[in-house]
């Protein structure tokens, strides 16, 4: 299974992958559309971590681990896997008690700011690379078989 890592020392921590996958979760998936006239302002699903006063910077993402807490911890069954081992979240089932988010040890699920959901990575199903990887200008971010 492939996952997105981070090269720490190459992120800038400019926050476009934070936009692409925002928009990529859109309904236009349109930047102009979903940011200006889409009902819901879209959100990412990772997010870049900035260390105050330093340069230093980590986009975070989803690890879909093999024994995923947040499955385990889910109580409404809205966090399940995919066949291919992703670890997603079905927004219909979930209750907002983010129960997952407090089991995740890397801070990779998030509560959303908009509705009373949980977000995390879904590894863009329907593109064959991640938005947030395509979108890296500085190739930070990287979509390889996950190391064990």
């Amino acid at each position: 299974m492939k996952i997105v890592y981070c090269w720490e020392d190459v992120c800038m921590g400019c926050g476009i992958c934070e936009v692409a996958c925002a928009v990529e979760h859109s309904r236009s998936k349109d930047i102009i559309k979903a940011y200006f006239h889409e009902p819901e302002r879209p959100e990412a699903r990772g997010w870049v971590w900035r260390k105050k006063g330093e340069p230093t910077t980590l986009s975070f993402r989803c690890r879909h681990c093999k024994e995923a807490y947040c499955i385990m911890a889910c109580i409404s069954g809205a966090m399940g896997r995919r066949e291919d081992g992703t670890v997603v979240v079905d927004e219909e089932r979930c209750v907002g008690c983010y129960s997952c988010v407090l089991a995740c040890p890397y801070g990779s699920t998030r509560p959303s700011l908009e509705r009373n959901v949980v977000l995390k990575c879904d590894l863009c199903p329907d593109r064959e690379e991640p938005a947030c990887v395509a979108a890296c200008p500085n190739e930070a971010l990287y979509y390889v078989e996950k190391r064990s």
